[in-house]
């Protein structure tokens, strides 16, 4: 089953059109990236799937529910950690923790023990002190704890490393691996190396539509051939291999083959021993998400 179903959803702000057609679906216990430059209107669609704005057109279902904009039972379902979250200053977590199961109907016995597992599972567990004295990285710890504290469903991660040091970034990317296990996490983000690293299931977002939607392999597939470069040993050999490759480009004294498919490479590999000619160095890049998504985005 899945979470959470958006179909050609759209909206304008005036003249402007920010959304022209958003469709994507995330399953359960997954890890799903929202992909998109600054501006292509990820935030936009979060906000409509949390019922806060109201939409041109299109639905968007959560738990098999239909939100409507407005008071919308489907947030019950609902985690939600905002870009730049908000707290009491003067509060310390589980106090904070305790207002916001208090808040969503939680008994008070349920409330100290959910806060004390979310509280080790984001690592804020021997920080007693008041939340205004914490770093941006220990708030977004904090803020993911606040929006699991009722077992949702669904959790919404709107940038959430986008301000962190790498250090901060991999502490939350740790959190969003483990939560996993309890629920669903649609991960908004404009860094493509972070969703490489934790996310199962992508969706590209540009100029207001869905550019592509479907599993980090898949995506992989998209653009099978992959480049190698080679490093001789002898800079007399290059003209030999040129002559046997004729796609072979020299740059920066290194022959680069800017797609090789698994044959490819294996006659390469072949011709170099039976030639008898040494090498430094071969090595296959692989295609990352940022070239993929630069692709798919006709950049």
């Amino acid at each position: 089953m899945n979470v959470l179903e958006v179909r050609e959803v759209s909206k304008s702000f005036g003249s402007k059109k920010v959304l022209g057609g958003v469709s994507f679906s995330v399953p359960e216990n997954c890890v799903f990236g929202f992909i998109g430059r600054n501006g292509a209107g990820k935030t936009t669609t979060m906000r409509a799937v949390l019922g806060l704005l109201e939409t041109d057109g299109g639905e968007i279902d959560v738990c098999g529910q239909r939100v409507s904009y407005g008071n919308t039972p489907t947030n019950g379902c609902i985690g939600y950690l905002p870009d730049v979250p908000e707290f009491y200053g003067y509060m310390n977590a589980r106090e904070y923790l305790a207002l916001c199961g208090r808040i969503t109907g939680m008994d008070s016995g349920d409330v100290r023990k959910r806060s004390s597992e979310l509280l080790e599972l984001v690592g804020l567990d021997k920080e007693n002190h008041r939340i205004k004295g914490y770093s941006r990285g220990m708030k977004q710890r904090l803020g993911i704890a606040q929006a699991l504290i009722n077992r949702p469903k669904l959790l919404i991660l709107d940038e959430p490393t986008s301000a962190l040091d790498p250090v901060g970034r991999k502490e939350i990317l740790d959190i969003i691996s483990a939560a996993k296990e309890q629920t669903s996490v649609i991960f908004s983000t404009h860094i493509l190396s972070d969703v490489e690293r934790i996310c199962s299931r992508v969706a590209f977002l540009e100029g207001g539509r869905t550019a592509f939607e479907g599993g980090i392999d898949e995506i992989r597939a998209m653009k099978g051939d992959t480049a190698l470069e080679l490093s001789l040993a002898r800079s007399s050999d290059t003209d030999r291999v040129k002559a046997a490759f004729p796609a072979a480009e020299l740059i920066d004294g290194k022959l680069v083959f800017p797609k090789a498919s698994d044959r490819d490479c294996s006659e390469l590999m072949a011709f170099l021993a039976a030639q008898n000619i040494p090498i430094t160095r071969l090595e296959r890049h692989e295609s990352d998400l940022e070239d993929i998504f630069m692709e798919v985005i006709g950049k």
